[in-house]
């Protein structure tokens, strides 16, 4: 088993030791299910070798009968086995429909703030090769592109909280075979064998796929990994130009000249657009690929004036184009006060900066004080 497995670890060791802000301690996701009992078991073995420290944490959702029982049997588990670990709780009212999705949303804010509250730089998880086919599966239906058929990344961020899938390339069958081989339990989670999810219905197609056509869930994996080769390189030229090109006016705005834009490929200049309007606009995710599709096509205009996205305002300015963080109230920035701004902020002095983010600069400077 330690074969399966030991590569992926050791890489993700070596990884995370390479970032010294993240030297640990490190927290691992453990719902009570074999794959993910089985991540804090193998972590227990290997961070024994590397003096590695982590903690693990249950997110209790409270949506079925059986949770808090579940959320116990986990808690005694690792006590038994001298590990430690949180129960966390989604409180509040619970959404009648998309609840697959807000409970994701929901255990990852809620290990967010645990990670962040505790200094806790990187959070594991136990996504295996089987989530990482159904998750290939689940966004080609969506009909997505060449980032949402990458899937699933080995490292991936969280607001600024690392996450990191040492697994990926793990079947689940050999996790469960080791927990087996250890006489350890685990929890069945009655809704991983509901056809009201879109995933479970995949996963029992699954089989039949690699039968009938031989669609197995390696070969699934493998065009993920090439869709991820592809999203790379498109990222790094992105951030090339972004790099080169962008004018930046703290985090309430950024300025592009339009013949730069214009020279890039499309696909190039949707990647910029959206990157720097969840950059301004202070989002986890960008908008919608086909809002920025729309302001990709009207800032090529010539008579494009300005539209807001994303809780940006992106408008015309001395032959440039601005992308400022949407300003809600409407009062006006006294010249004084602006002057006053400039004298604690001299590299705004000879900015010709645009009124409205004047006005967002200057509003930004006066929350933090």
């Amino acid at each position: 088993m330690k074969n399966v497995w030991q590569s992926e670890l050791d890489h993700c060791w070596s990884w995370l030791a390479g970032k010294p802000e993240l030297a640990g301690p490190w927290a691992v996701g453990v719902s009570g299910g074999a794959d993910s009992l089985a991540l804090v078991f193998l972590l227990q073995e290997w961070a024994k070798e590397k003096q590695a420290d982590f903690t693990a944490l249950t997110v209790q959702h409270g949506l079925r009968p059986e949770a808090e029982a579940e959320a116990q049997y986990v808690a005694r588990l690792m006590k038994a086995h001298g590990i430690k670990h949180h129960i966390l709780y989604w409180k509040g009212e619970k959404p009648v429909s998309g609840v697959e999705s807000a409970a994701r949303t929901a255990r990852y804010e809620l290990m967010y703030d645990w990670c962040r509250q505790n200094g806790v730089g990187a959070l594991l998880i136990a996504h295996h090769k089987r989530d990482q086919a159904e998750t290939f599966l689940m966004r080609l239906q969506r009909g997505s592109g060449v980032d949402g058929l990458s899937a699933m990344a080995p490292v991936s961020k969280w607001k600024n909280l690392y996450v990191v899938r040492p697994l990926l390339q793990t079947d689940p069958e050999c996790l469960r075979a080791y927990l087996e081989g250890r006489k350890i339990s685990w929890v069945e989670d009655a809704s991983n064998d509901c056809d009201d999810f879109l995933r479970v219905k995949i996963r029992k197609m699954l089989p039949a796929l690699e039968a009938d056509i031989g669609l197995s869930r390696e070969r699934l994996c493998n065009t993920a990994l090439e869709m991820a080769r592809v999203r790379d390189y498109l990222e790094k030229q992105t951030a090339e130009f972004v790099a080169a090109e962008a004018g930046v006016a703290g985090n309430c705005g950024v300025s592009l000249k339009p013949e730069a834009l214009g020279k890039l490929h499309e696909e190039i200049g949707l990647r910029v657009l959206s990157a720097l309007l969840k950059k301004v606009g202070g989002k986890i995710y960008p908008p919608c690929l086909e809002e920025v599709e729309r302001l990709w096509e009207a800032v090529r205009k010539p008579d494009f004036r300005g539209r807001t996205l994303g809780d940006c305002e992106i408008f015309l300015f001395r032959k440039k184009i601005w992308i400022i963080r949407e300003l809600k109230n409407t009062e006006k920035l006294p010249r004084k006060e602006w002057e006053n701004f400039v004298a604690l902020h001299p590299e705004y002095a000879k900015s010709e900066l645009p009124y409205k983010l004047r006005r967002v600069l200057y509003a930004a400077a006066d929350l933090k004080s």
